[in-house]
């Protein structure tokens, strides 16, 4: 396959699945800001949002506070932000337009008319859909996409390039939805736990779809170290780093064995393989969270070098 098709199919997916996790983050957030008394009516968890100072920087340029109305509209349809919603979605689309030889024409159908819902869309248009309404539509359209493909593209390479740039960019957003929640995961035991922890862990796990899976494993309510354990390293969890690490060697090993990028991701998944819950804990899950979402990011880019001719 030519490299550069690789390269798209590979970005198509990682914006597909990064405009799900975003309104994934967004609508978890918005549901505890509904919460009486709760903190994020002060802006706190929304700015929590913010992984990096350039992002808060570029946000800050526009607005002066950290309101639910400027992040949301910020990060689903901000047109100068390259991560919001309706970028990716523009950016996802330009990929398909490019690579239209090898996909089918029912996604570029799917994608074209998303693209030219959400396109003109502003804040207004959200609160009139109401906010839940609008993250899950946009959950139902990214789920669209992921049936066409699953269910129209031969299993070739242009197939296992999707699949990767999919669980790496699912992998990088379980980091970025843990580091949004990191605070409630530093109060361990039940006597520092508050309402408001165990409904924002909650909270978490619906967001991802996780909420059932925890009750069938662990029993009880939610609880900081269970529910990090449950998203980073279970093997049975979809979104969990260890299944995405999974699946991530699967397609390299079928891809090129022997290829820098395939190393790369083995010793990633070896390190989600040993560790231990505990141990996170006591090394700092902030710590772990980033130094993974670092090497998640050098594999990405090994992945293009590798694949892709992009050096």
């Amino acid at each position: 396959m030519l490299g550069r098709t690789a390269d798209n199919l590979f970005w198509m997916a990682r914006y597909l699945e990064r405009a799900e996790n975003i309104a994934r983050l967004l609508g978890g957030t918005y549901r505890m800001s509904l919460m009486p008394g709760d903190e994020t009516g002060s802006g706190h968890e929304w700015e929590k949002l913010f992984i990096n100072d350039g992002e808060r920087e570029a946000y800050l340029s526009q607005r002066k506070t950290f309101s639910a109305a400027g992040v949301i509209t910020y990060f689903s349809l901000d047109p100068e932000n390259p991560s919001s919603i309706r970028s990716c979605i523009g950016a996802a689309r330009e990929n398909v337009r490019a690579t239209r030889h090898v996909l089918t024409a029912e996604l570029w159908e799917s994608i074209n008319q998303t693209w030219m819902e959400i396109r003109p869309m502003a804040y207004k248009d959200i609160r009139d859909m109401g906010e839940h309404e609008f993250f899950a539509w946009v959950k139902e359209r990214s789920h669209l996409f992921g049936g066409v493909v699953a269910g129209t593209m031969r299993r070739g390479e242009a197939y296992a390039f999707w699949r990767l740039g999919t669980f790496i960019e699912r992998a990088e957003n379980t980091t970025r939805l843990l580091a949004a929640k990191a605070d409630h995961f530093h109060r361990t035991t039940a006597r520092q736990e508050s309402v408001t922890d165990f409904y924002q862990l909650g909270t978490l796990l619906r967001s991802v779809n996780a909420y059932k899976t925890y009750r069938e494993i662990y029993r009880g309510s939610p609880e900081p170290r269970k529910v990090a354990e449950l998203l980073l390293l279970k093997p049975d969890m979809p979104r969990s780093l260890r299944t995405c690490l999974d699946e991530i060697c699967l397609i390299l090993s079928d891809l090129r064995r022997t290829a820098p990028c395939t190393r790369s991701a083995d010793e990633m998944r070896a390190r989600l393989v040993s560790g231990r819950i505990d141990r996170i804990f006591r090394s700092g899950l902030d710590k772990y969270l980033a130094d993974f979402r670092n090497h998640a990011d050098q594999l990405s880019v090994q992945v293009q070098t590798d694949f892709m001719m992009i050096r």
